[in-house]
């Protein structure tokens, strides 16, 4: 039973404060990008993600970084702990592809 417990513990305790799921893309005519998706933190919390844009040889074509901010409301199913974000990113050649690559909270100073 100590085993099962101390398993659970870690799985926990090395999870991250924030996560990110891809939702969607769309590759503009002239190279640029939309990418969709949703961060799921503590509503509180203030992050930022890195989405990119990759070519077809997986290379990085275009980045920004977006702020997300806390959650006002707690009208969701999950207490505002996940939400839907866009990002227009300008690319250098054409994309194929585009994701987040990383989200980190930021510290509140």
């Amino acid at each position: 039973m100590a085993v099962v417990g101390t398993g659970i513990f870690s799985i926990y305790a090395g999870s991250s404060p924030v996560s990110a799921k891809d939702v969607g893309f769309n590759i503009g005519p002239s190279g640029g990008a939309r990418v969709d998706f949703q961060v799921i933190k503590d509503p509180a919390a203030s992050a930022q993600c890195a989405v990119q844009v990759l070519n077809e040889s997986y290379a990085v074509v275009g980045w920004t970084v977006v702020d997300i901010p806390p959650t006002e409301g707690n009208d969701t199913p999950d207490g505002g702990r996940t939400t839907s974000h866009s990002a227009i990113v300008r690319t250098e050649s054409l994309g194929v592809t585009g994701g987040v690559n990383a989200c980190w909270i930021l510290d509140e100073a």
